[in-house]
């Protein structure tokens, strides 16, 4: 642990500053207590849940979106890749929030991102302008969510951030989960305009929260590593002397291209394949395979959603209590597996249960909520081993890293579930045509050769041997009935084979890609023996305790230094 000497002679803090400049200026010059820091990241909590609504609602109306601008399925898909590489690069930017700060960026990013929801996603005038502006909304995301979490590392001693961070990574589940309540509520009586606008009145009404009553740390307080609360006395000395020269020396990214860094990053990005593919496809998925409507997917997903909030908090507070990270996340991860396994193999079997599947997603949400949690805290300690000062920085490659994940997977969904494409273009039509054209569409499958002959003209140059042919055979009627039922059968004719080959092989397509996700959770598993942190709580327990003797005996010395100084100047 790195120290720095306590300086008797340095400046006193700044006066209060004004309410204008408290918009601005929202440092804290000490530490805060118990009851604002729990409101701090309360705050925060709140933030991310909103922004995560914000950003996830177009995924839960995709199909209503892709009707209302003629969108293709594979248009919709790069919506969302331009989208998250957007937000990929803006989390580069959120970088600088070591030197920025953090609060400001989470405040004025809910202003903006609640402003694009609430009045531009929902007017857009084509499919141009609405990538154009969910791209908008993914560089303005990029930027907070990466300093959310660095604001909940600087209100968290890293013997209490295992729950922090659980709460913080119940973020964008909880934001999922408002998602699908109130889409699975009111879809029903609501367009998918009306549900974004939900959302981006939730944001500003958040931003304006924020906006009084949010603050940070300061770079002297924030940028020491914080152990427990009791630290507190030490850190506040501290950082009476130091030197903010000291603080911002060196390169902030050379320091985090590391192993345990951008590897752990990279791990836990494709660890979160299937997470993402829930967020992004289950609409699809269990549209095209089961018939699910939109509102029963968000229904079904809620059962996902609530297993995994409960668990990243549950998780975060038994990591804390045990001290030790690594154990949770290995548990989860191969519990993980073996769930996500058995839901790959129920992909292909049609008459899989509702029920089941909620069974099954339980489950899932239960255990990579017992991993994730605790590698958030794992993640930002080991961050800190390198630098403390560089934890937006640390925070912002683990960002880049998951979004580029993101949009890279959003991208090869089509390549790898081809039939998703024709099934979402047109399996509505080719379905509506069937139930339209069934009488029109038996009488052609009961002549077959006559009506192929009968396409090859046009209705008023038809032969009239054949002509007469065809009324003896069918009838007047029937040849009406036909004739009636044109456009439908030109929609089964152009699109139906298509449509029929592709809801054969739609369930195995889909079983290729949750087996992708699976692989991921796999390879995540290596990269849990490179992070900081002990697997024996009794290690742990030691470590605690031995950390606890030097801040006793650092204090003292300060306590001692003073108290010589002071009988000097007497």
């Amino acid at each position: 642990m790195t120290t720095t000497p306590f300086n008797a002679d340095a400046p006193a803090s700044r006066p209060a500053p004004g309410a204008l400049t408290r918009l601005w200026q929202r440092d804290l010059a000490h530490y805060p207590d118990t009851g604002r820091r729990y409101a701090y990241l309360a705050i925060v909590v709140l933030t991310t849940i909103v922004l995560y609504y914000a950003l996830y609602i177009q995924y839960a109306v995709a199909t209503s979106i892709i009707t209302h601008f003629h969108m293709t399925y594979r248009y919709f898909i790069w919506v969302s890749v331009v989208g998250n590489a957007v937000g990929a690069f803006a989390s580069l930017i959120a970088g600088l929030a070591d030197r920025w700060g953090r609060a400001n960026m989470v405040v004025y990013g809910l202003l903006v991102t609640g402003l694009l929801v609430l009045f531009g996603l929902p007017n857009a005038s084509g499919e141009l302008s609405y990538l154009i502006l969910f791209a908008l909304v993914g560089f303005v995301e990029g930027i907070v969510l990466v300093a959310t979490p660095a604001l909940i590392r600087d209100f968290s001693p890293q013997l209490g951030r295992a729950t922090a961070m659980g709460y913080w990574t119940m973020g964008p589940v909880l934001g999922s989960l408002v998602v699908t309540t109130v889409t699975s509520s009111t879809l029903n009586s609501s367009s998918w305009q009306d549900e974004l606008r939900y959302a981006g009145i939730s944001t500003l009404i958040v931003f304006l929260l924020s906006l009084v009553a949010l603050r940070e740390l300061s770079p002297r307080l924030r940028d020491q590593i914080m152990v427990t609360l009791r630290d507190r006395a030490l850190v506040e000395a501290r950082a009476k002397g130091m030197d903010l020269g000291e603080v911002e020396s060196g390169s902030h990214w050379r320091q985090m291209m590391r192993l345990d860094v951008v590897g752990s990053a990279v791990a836990i990005s494709i660890f979160l394949l299937l997470y993402f593919a829930a967020v992004g496809n289950f609409v699809v998925y269990f549209s095209t395979v089961f018939g699910y409507s939109e509102q029963r997917v968000n229904a079904l997903a809620n059962w996902y959603w609530a297993a995994n909030a409960i668990a990243l908090v549950v998780a975060g507070l038994a990591s804390d209590r045990l001290k030790v990270r690594k154990p949770f996340m290995l548990v989860g991860a191969v519990g993980s597996i073996v769930v996500t396994l058995i839901f790959a193999l129920s992909a292909t079997h049609a008459k899989t249960g509702y029920y089941t599947f909620a069974w099954m997603f339980i489950g899932i949400g239960v255990l990579s909520g017992l991993t994730y949690a605790p590698w958030m805290a794992s993640f930002t300690e080991t961050v800190e081993k390198h630098n403390p000062a560089a934890t937006a920085t640390g925070l912002a490659v683990w960002g880049w890293i998951i979004r580029i994940v993101v949009a890279v997977s959003a991208a090869f969904v089509p390549v790898v579930v081809t039939t998703a494409t024709p099934l979402v273009e047109h399996g509505a039509a080719v379905a509506t045509a069937e139930a339209q054209a069934g009488p029109a569409l038996a009488i052609v499958n009961a002549h077959p050769q006559l009506f192929a002959e009968l396409q090859k003209y046009p209705p008023t140059a038809i032969p009239p041997a054949l002509q007469a042919q065809a009324v003896q055979q069918v009838g007047l009627p029937g040849l009406q009935t036909v004739q009636k039922a044109q456009p439908q059968l030109a929609v089964l004719q152009q699109y139906g084979t298509t449509v029929q080959k592709a809801a054969k092989d739609n369930p195995g397509n889909w079983r290729t890609w949750w087996f992708v996700c699976l692989a991921g959770q796999v390879l995540f598993l290596p990269f849990l023996f490179v992070m900081a942190g002990r697997w024996s709580p009794k290690k742990a327990r030691e470590d605690a305790e031995e950390h606890q003797r030097l801040v006793d005996l650092e204090m003292a010395a300060m306590a001692g230094g003073g108290q010589e100084g002071d009988g000097e100047s007497g």
